[in-house]
């Protein structure tokens, strides 16, 4: 990671040198936007089929650029457009002095691969009765009046949704909003399904984690689970357009694509930003990249738009079938960070493994993989799927649930509170669990406390749990230099009890870049750096190879490998060769 910055700061240094001596004339001439990784291979190909290509830029600029090149816009974006173009008209458009950086339209999946006793979610709906006067007592909530906007493949006319979705629009040209593919209704009942209908039927759904909110339904995938990324941007520039109309304060995107260039060069994330500063906190599955086929783990593999550091990234947990936590662990497949800009990620991890959920009936997932239906039939039936395309909408209805007692959360407050309220999983680290496991009661007792300043007394019973838990109350919110922070010893930050409320109310307060633990003795903050981030991997040695996320469907190429102790106490990861694993080879 440092050696890769390095790298990159001499070729910037470099690069200014060159500018400052150049004259503006030549620079001009030698202009060339940039490319994502994707687009480089297309023109490396020297290809004369046309590829998707998204540009960033004014409606007219773009026009008048493409009547020049011969391209063809395919469809306008919020602050770009979709143009298709052969490898050598791509090569004419990098010289555009107002191109700054070209991205492909990339095709963009779902992460397909006894959720609400794991989470709490059970307890956090029914709240707690107060002592005298009512002291201490906490309302139960299922998340009423809050509006999620699942921007999925679709949602089918499922009974246990009914009267659930408040409005139905497709991105997909010549379709409807219906699910033909089966996991928009899977996701759905994840958030928000009543338990009504499975009586009888299956004693293995007993509905969403916030069964009182509603729904407007954005299909972006098509019938075989694939659309495109201008697809998925359409879809959140309409939910951003009709946020004040249906009242949308949450949205679920269960689905990405692998990252091929930096986060602010991605239209994808830029369209989560426009989402988020509209007021729309964003969920976003972390991606089922966490291994390869044959088993080697993967580092680095988040996947976009899980990658933004304006969406609130959620990987995967097997609960292994029980109630309680203390066997819960990160999934194999649930994609680990550091993104490819150096941020931790995922946020936290939910349950994702095995999940049962409503089924779309006829759908593509149920006629190809029919051992995952479980129960049911016609539009009462339920099936079984895992990723953290399931895990992103626990944590969606966690946050409809959170939002019903306090309204006017925003996405800082409500990230925090749902960190704060996790329990650290010390054997997977911050870039495989992120804070750690959701707890949603936990959550819900803390955002509770803060709305109650004047009583003292009930914010020391509530968090008294959390400081005597020794892997519990961790957040972050990182811009890039956490891991370095953290080796550098200027990573940790330690909450008082007395500090929480206020924090809650204003988590602005706190610093990008660290690790903030809650408890002036807690236990977390005498692991070592590279334990707190890697959590076991830290323990291995050049003997055990992982994969960096940037070689996925390239297995044979560089690995990250653990050197010495000498390096490790310096260098948390030590580029090495793939094959003989010497931790010299840096490349």
């Amino acid at each position: 990671m440092q050696f890769r910055k390095l790298s990159v700061l001499v070729a910037v240094c470099v690069a200014a040198v060159a500018a400052s001596t150049a004259p503006r004339t030549q620079s001009a001439r030698q202009h060339r936007a940039s490319l994502s990784d994707d687009l480089t291979s297309f023109v490396a190909s020297h290809s004369t089929k046309a590829a998707r290509v998204i540009a960033r830029g004014t409606d007219d600029d773009l026009r008048a650029l493409a009547a020049r090149h011969g391209v063809s816009i395919v469809r306008t974006l919020g602050d770009g457009a979709v143009l298709e173009a052969t490898a050598s008209q791509i090569e004419a458009l990098r010289a555009e002095p107002s191109i700054e950086h070209l991205s492909g339209d990339l095709a963009v999946a779902d992460f397909m691969t006894v959720s609400n006793q794991a989470t709490l979610a059970d307890k956090t709906r029914a709240g707690k009765s107060g002592g005298l006067l009512g002291l201490g007592g906490i309302p139960g909530v299922t998340g009423q009046g809050v509006v999620v906007a699942v921007l999925d493949s679709g949602i089918y006319a499922h009974k246990a949704l009914t009267g659930k979705i408040l409005a139905s629009v497709s991105m997909i040209a010549g379709e409807t909003a219906n699910d033909d593919y089966g996991h928009g209704t899977h996701v759905a009942g994840i958030i928000t399904g009543t338990g009504a209908y499975s009586g009888g039927v299956t004693t293995q759904y007993a509905g969403g984690i916030a069964p009182g909110a509603q729904l407007v339904n954005v299909r972006v995938l098509g019938d075989d689970g694939v659309g495109t990324t201008s697809d998925v941007i359409a879809g959140i520039d309409w939910v951003i357009a009709h946020k004040a109309q249906y009242n949308i304060k949450l949205m679920n995107l269960s689905l990405g694509h692998a990252v091929t260039e930096p986060m602010s060069y991605d239209p994808l994330c830029a369209a989560v930003k426009r989402a988020y500063d509209a007021g729309i906190i964003v969920i976003a599955a972390a991606g089922n990249a966490g291994k390869l086929p044959d088993g080697t783990p993967v580092l680095g593999g988040i996947a976009s738009p899980g990658n933004s550091p304006y969406a609130i990234t959620v990987g995967a947990t097997n609960a292994w079938g029980t109630a309680g936590r203390d066997d819960d662990t990160v999934t194999t497949y649930s994609s680990r960070g550091p993104t490819k800009d150096g941020l931790a990620k995922p946020d936290l991890v939910a349950p994702g493994n095995k999940i049962i959920s409503l089924e779309a009936a006829n759908s593509y997932i149920v006629n190809h993989y029919p051992t995952e239906h479980i129960a049911g039939s016609g539009n009462n039936g339920y099936l079984r799927l895992s990723g953290t395309s399931m895990s992103a909408p626990m944590v969606t209805g966690a946050a409809a649930l959170l939002l019903q007692a306090q309204p006017r959360m925003t996405e800082e407050q409500l990230k925090f509170v749902l960190q704060s309220g996790s329990t650290y999983l010390t054997g997977a680290g911050v870039m495989a669990a992120g804070a750690g496991n959701a707890n949603f009661w936990t959550s819900r007792q803390m955002q509770a406390d803060a709305n109650l300043l004047t009583s003292l007394i009930n914010i020391v019973t509530s968090l008294t749990n959390l400081l005597l838990d020794h892997t519990g109350g961790a957040s972050f919110s990182d811009d890039g230099h956490l891991a370095d922070n953290l080796y550098n010893g200027t990573g940790l930050h330690l909450l008082s009890l007395l500090d929480l409320p206020g924090i809650i109310l204003n988590p602005n307060s706190l610093e990008k870049g660290k690790l903030n633990l809650i408890g002036l003795t807690n236990p977390l903050s005498l692991l070592p750096a590279k334990r707190l981030l890697y959590g076991d991997v830290s323990f291995w040695t050049t003997d055990d190879h992982i994969v960096w996320g940037d070689d996925i469907t390239s297995p044979e190429g560089q690995h990250i490998v653990w050197g010495d102790n000498d390096l490790t106490d310096d260098y948390h990861i030590v580029w090495g060769d793939s094959t003989t694993g010497d931790p010299d080879s840096r490349k």
